[in-house]
């Protein structure tokens, strides 16, 4: 259903600062998730599943956020179909949310070693970890707990992955208001022309 963007009010509002924090924090995670992925194929070994689902998630979502807030802005976003992706899209970010976390929810970063160059040392001979890792893959749960920073980095792309959850919930239901006003207002001008004709 088509649209007058400057006409929908608060909703509208709302639908563009989802947008704009939905648009900030997925560029955040796919930083920090790249920059993993790259340091850990440099030293010829396979990133976790963990953190290549959750960039594959973030860049499926920026590319959604982009396209959609276009079509919003030139008045042709199909409202309800965007309601019902939002809630799709909500649904990943649960999921890479459980998946991220798991190991972190119990994991105190300030405890673990200090600031070092992160994958040189977890690969050098000498670090205590490196024993555990049997095959080409790395295991998320020994990743996460090399040192502090990696935690800390970590930790922010769960919890950016738990804000994705809170802003897609949100911008869904603002789509299907959208929708269900427009839709009211469409019928309600139909039957005045209706009782005028």
């Amino acid at each position: 259903m088509r649209f007058q963007a400057p006409q929908l009010g608060a909703m509208g509002v709302t639908f563009t600062i989802m947008r704009a924090c939905q648009f900030a924090s997925l560029i955040t995670v796919i930083g920090l998730c790249a920059n993993f992925i790259s340091g850990i194929a440099t030293t010829d070994h396979n990133p976790p599943a963990e953190l290549i689902g959750t960039l594959t998630v973030a860049v499926t979502a920026v590319v959604y956020v982009i396209i959609t807030y276009i079509l919003y802005y030139d008045n042709m976003l199909p409202l309800l179909v965007a309601g019902i992706l939002d809630g799709l899209l909500l649904i990943a970010s649960i999921v890479v949310a459980s998946l991220d976390g798991k190991p972190l929810a119990r994991l105190n970063c300030a405890a673990l070693p200090s600031p070092t160059p992160v994958i040189g040392t977890f690969f050098s001979s000498a670090h205590p970890i490196r024993a555990a890792v049997i095959t080409q893959t790395l295991p998320y749960e020994s990743f996460v707990a090399l040192d502090r920073p990696t935690c800390y980095e970590i930790k922010a792309v769960w919890g950016l992955s738990i804000a994705q959850c809170v802003l897609f919930s949100f911008s869904a239901l603002v789509c299907v208001g959208l929708w269900h006003r427009l839709r009211r207002e469409a019928s309600t001008d139909a039957t005045q022309k209706d009782i005028e004709g």
